[in-house]
């Protein structure tokens, strides 16, 4: 990103580098169980990550077949109370740093 400052004395610019609160993208992962039914999961997933009952149950069947699935992406402190909910809920779910 780049922030250029004005002198507003001399009229003149100066071009500066700069990064602050840079945090690398994460996603929220879900992991499949033999325990939670789908519609458990479905239920989690509208309620905890604002999904749509469609998105939802795709992102069931994705955790079923594949084992896991990142249902959501976003950074580590917007995702992080997220994957508090859906723990509590029992349901399996970690946050990973997107490569």
């Amino acid at each position: 990103m780049e922030q250029i400052k004005y002198n507003t004395l001399t009229q003149s610019h100066s071009e500066t580098d700069l990064l602050t609160g840079y945090e690398e993208p994460c996603s929220l992962v879900v992991w499949n169980d033999e325990v939670n039914t789908f519609e458990w999961v479905i239920e989690t997933l509208i309620e905890v990550c604002g999904h749509s009952p469609e998105q939802a149950e795709q992102c069931s069947y994705f955790i079923h077949y594949k084992g896991k699935y990142a249902v959501k992406e976003g950074s580590y402190d917007e995702l992080k109370p997220q994957c508090d909910a859906i723990t509590e809920r029992g349901i399996g779910a970690t946050i990973e740093v997107m490569a």
